[in-house]
């Protein structure tokens, strides 16, 4: 991979600066390991400024280009969070806490953003500001909107922001990207079905709110299949059913059913949510109970900017010699999608190879991808702007 010369001597650095974050994964919003390490990093590499609890545990740093005419401001974002995960690698850098794993590869992104820090504060041939963006609580902690909410776009006078990923499946190194649409929304609901508990072999003086729940969840099938436009992709999943009688002979007085929505386009949520309130309350009322909806919004889709993409695809050219793939949507979500919707940017994927699954107890990231993703967003720094002659 024709990566530059500097991350090729970097690769044993940034190696290891990946497996000592992998054995020490923190959950969200508790990554304070880690982002103690990754400031101190980031001030050895002589970066014009470091910002430490932005964002609660996140940091940010600024690097100054040798010119400022351009007056261009990128970020480059990495997830810094771990999941709750037993880890089943066997690896001798394996996770050292235990029910806590780094098991989405973002050890890999902050090594790699890291490597980038130290590259771009050594040469800064580029003309402009770059912005580092380690943000802590992507898992579901809202970390995203909490450095939104700390003014992260406006304090440092962000324009376009980008950020990278690690798939498994793709050949190790090689990028893909989309314009539009690239990861899907997720939203999350509760359905709380009442009726009237009793014994097992009375149902006949009870309202099975087992049996009501059962054909509610049947009944949310419908939403996507019959009221959503099929050229619109979404999803409504229940996955979760627990009552208040854990015991072979008494029918329960309550039943709490719990799920997910997903859908790549803004305008599907307003039909999914009508849909499932209707076919809930009315479902539960037609066998003589009742069922009340919550539903929580989350993260909308990651929707890359076409101009955004034109840029990030020539970086990964320039990088790999190879044209990124162009990929269909995928149905996870991701909260830098927040970001996007606060300035123009792309999320891009990068190549783990034959690997585990994201958030699998076996996953590790690939460490052969460390400099080819550093080297990435060095590249795109540099060309998105250039230094004059």
């Amino acid at each position: 991979m024709p990566i530059k010369n500097r991350f090729s001597d970097l690769s044993g650095e940034i190696t290891a600066w990946r497996r000592d974050f992998h054995a020490h994964p923190e959950l969200r919003f508790e990554e304070t390991r880690t982002a103690g390490l990754v400031a101190e990093r980031l001030k050895g590499f002589g970066c014009d400024e470091v910002v430490e609890g932005f964002g609660k545990t996140g940091v940010v740093a600024v690097i100054r280009g040798r010119g400022q005419a351009s007056g261009r401001t990128i970020g480059f974002r990495a997830d810094m969070d771990a999941l709750p995960i037993t880890e089943a690698t066997g690896l001798e850098y394996a996770s050292e806490t235990a029910g806590t794993m780094h098991a989405c590869g973002h050890d890999g992104h902050i090594s790699m953003l890291l490597g980038a820090a130290q590259y771009l504060a050594e040469t800064r041939n580029f003309d402009g500001t770059v912005v580092l963006v380690f943000q802590p609580a992507e898992e579901g902690g809202g970390g995203a909107r909490a450095m939104l909410k700390d003014g992260l776009m406006e304090r440092f006078e962000i324009d376009e922001i980008y950020g990278m990923h690690n798939w498994p499946g793709i050949e190790a190194g090689q990028f893909a990207m989309r314009e539009g649409p690239q990861m899907a929304a997720a939203d999350s609901f509760e359905v709380r079905v009442r009726g009237k508990g009793g014994h097992g072999a009375m149902p006949h003086i009870a309202v099975d709110t087992s049996l009501v729940a059962s054909h509610i969840i049947i009944a949310l099938q419908s939403v996507v299949s019959r009221n959503v436009d099929p050229l619109k992709a979404a999803i409504v999943s229940v996955c979760g059913m627990k009552s208040d009688t854990d015991t072979y002979n008494v029918i329960p007085d309550e039943v709490l059913l719990k799920g997910t929505t997903r859908y790549l386009h803004p305008e599907v949520q307003g039909v999914i949510r009508e849909r499932m309130q209707a076919l809930v309350t009315q479902t539960a009322a037609a066998y003589g109970a009742s069922a009340e909806l919550t539903y929580f919004v989350g993260v909308p889709p990651t929707m890359n900017a076409p101009e955004a993409v034109t840029h990030a695809a020539e970086a990964a050219l320039a990088v790999t010699g190879k044209a990124p793939l162009e990929i269909d949507p995928v149905m996870p979500a991701e909260d830098f999608s927040e970001m996007l919707l606060a300035r123009p940017g792309a999320y891009v994927f990068i190549g783990n190879g034959d690997s585990a699954d994201l958030h699998n107890p076996l996953y590790n990231f690939n460490d052969d991808i460390l400099p080819v993703g550093a080297s990435f967003f060095a590249e795109l720094a540099e060309n998105r702007m250039p230094l004059g002659d």
